[in-house]
């Protein structure tokens, strides 16, 4: 732990730019903007909770999904990134049985760490995500005691990039290293996140967005055994390519699209159950192709369809590893067209149909695609049905791009990203 002006004055000086740096994969000379924001939450902090003495600084990443469009649910294969945009915090143990977080913008935070029992008025608050870390985190024999932090972040809500992952991962990474003795490995403090996010958040969310927020980097994960998914860390600098990853807002509304979400892993489920199966993972391929014609008249010609996309799509997400890890990005691309186009077509969760007069995601496609003219990709970013679209842009053609899609849906709509090297960190202490 270090004294708040110490840190302070590290950050100031650029003593901390190498670090800053490798956490998020720039140049000495874009440490700036990421030394600001420290900056800012250590001002925060002070301002907060009044204290100076020993503190550190953590950062936890958004994430994107660059392969396996719902494919983590039925037990496939993923292939994920964190990315440049982040919660940061300033904390420090306080001595008591109480955590403050001071999240910029919202209210004080205050969790009584001697009752780790779900409360059910917590459901769908961060309060039950700091709770439910400290559960999972006590449940492996670790004594948790409370602390006080202030929480900046810049993961744009309602995008895709998991901004719940990501502060499920700062408050893992803060309890390993104030109280665990930093003996959770990242896959662990995954696991913590999905626990606090599944049993007291009240989501029953995969395990994908908060195993690319704690690991880092691009990761492929293969969710065979989903107690224990076998996690690589795949070699491949985007920058090389020179694209540009864009994260585009469509401003579609998420509201009232819980059923549709719903509908797709309980129709693959569906198809699973025909052959004695609880996920497509177990199916044989062949032996469901010969089954199409009784599977329709079973459960219906989208269910089907669904069930085709996961196939193709659980052996793409193979192949794009595999032509990063050869550095050939030509291959990625194409195969992220693809991607897009099953999306679209037999996924089906580009738009909602019950409501056909409001299709964001299909324009914002489109538009995409005109623009691109056959270079780059783009395809649906995350669950789908609204939100954003994911872009891989030629550098030379990005200016242009961004200017295009944001005259149709608006100012900032379009994100310029990229995938950052690290993790869940402890970037000072």
């Amino acid at each position: 732990m270090i004294l708040l002006e110490k840190a302070e004055l590290s950050l100031r000086t650029g003593n901390m730019d190498e670090t800053i740096c490798a956490i998020y994969g720039c140049g000495l000379g874009s440490a700036d903007k990421y030394r600001g924001r420290l900056l800012h939450v250590i001002d925060g902090y002070r301002a907060a909770f009044g204290r100076t003495d020993g503190i550190a600084l953590f950062s936890a990443p958004g994430r994107t999904e660059l392969g396996g469009n719902h494919t983590d649910h039925q037990h496939g294969n993923v292939l994920a990134a964190s990315v440049n945009l982040d919660i940061v915090s300033c904390a420090a143990p306080n001595g008591s049985m109480t955590v403050r977080i001071q999240s910029e913008g919202y209210p004080l935070d205050e969790i009584d760490l001697t009752d780790l029992t779900p409360h059910p008025d917590e459901i769908n608050k961060t309060a039950a995500l700091i709770r439910g870390v400290a559960a999972a985190a006590h449940k492996q024999g670790f004594e948790i005691s409370g602390f006080d932090a202030y929480m900046s972040s810049n993961v744009l809500s309602g995008s895709g990039l998991s901004s719940s992952a990501a502060y499920e991962t700062i408050i893992g990474v803060m309890m390993n290293c104030f109280f665990c003795e930093n003996k959770l490995s990242a896959i662990d403090i995954a696991k913590i996140g999905q626990y606090a996010e599944n049993i007291y958040f009240g989501k029953p969310c995969g395990l994908m967005d908060q195993m690319a927020s704690s690991v880092g980097g691009i990761i492929a994960i293969d969710f065979r055994h989903e107690a224990e998914p076998k996690v690589q860390q795949v070699a491949y600098d985007m920058q090389a390519s020179e694209h540009s990853l864009c994260i585009i807002d469509t401003g579609g509304d998420h509201a009232n699209l819980s059923a549709d979400y719903a509908a797709i892993p309980r129709e693959m489920g569906e198809v699973a159950s025909a052959f004695g199966e609880s996920v497509l993972r177990e199916v044989n391929e062949a032996e469901f192709l010969r089954a199409v014609p009784s599977l329709r008249r079973q459960y219906g010609d989208r269910a089907v369809l669904r069930a085709m996309h996961y196939f193709a799509e659980d052996r793409r997400v193979v192949e794009e590893r595999e032509a990063l890890e050869k550095g050939n990005f030509e291959r990625f691309r194409q195969l992220v067209v693809k991607s897009g186009r099953s999306s679209a077509m037999y996924l089906q969760n580009v738009h909602a149909g019950g409501n056909p007069e409001k299709q964001e995601m299909p324009i914002a496609l489109a538009l995409a695609e005109s623009i691109l003219d056959g270079r780059g990709a783009a395809r649906v970013h995350g669950g789908g049905f609204a939100g954003t679209i994911q872009a891989f842009v030629p550098n030379d053609l990005l200016p242009y791009f961004k200017s295009e899609m944001e005259s149709v849906l608006g100012k900032d709509t379009c994100h310029v990203l990229t995938i950052r090297p690290a993790g869940g960190v402890v970037l000072a202490i």
